[in-house]
């Protein structure tokens, strides 16, 4: 998998979280994500279609402990897909 953009992220937190994908998540990549109005919830529900789609497994300890789209991309493309 070539590396998770900030465009593909707010893609996928629009089709998850069924939250608008006005959000320029370029300008708020340290955002926290409560702050940009995305729970708990949200990120596991993410962290699942990563896995279906992309290959990438994320624990739910994980998952817990990124705070911000720009930790969340970190993660992601430091991650090893799984075959």
């Amino acid at each position: 998998m070539s590396a998770l953009t900030v465009d593909d992220l707010k893609k996928l937190l629009a089709e998850t979280a069924g939250e608008d994908d006005s959000v320029d998540l370029a300008g708020e990549l340290d955002t926290p994500f409560v702050d940009l109005g995305y729970d708990s919830l949200a990120l596991l529900e993410t962290a699942a279609v990563l896995q279906q789609r992309y290959g990438i497994a994320l624990t739910d300890e994980t998952v817990g402990r990124l705070g911000t789209p720009r930790e969340l991309l970190d993660e992601v493309n430091t991650t090893p897909a799984t075959a």
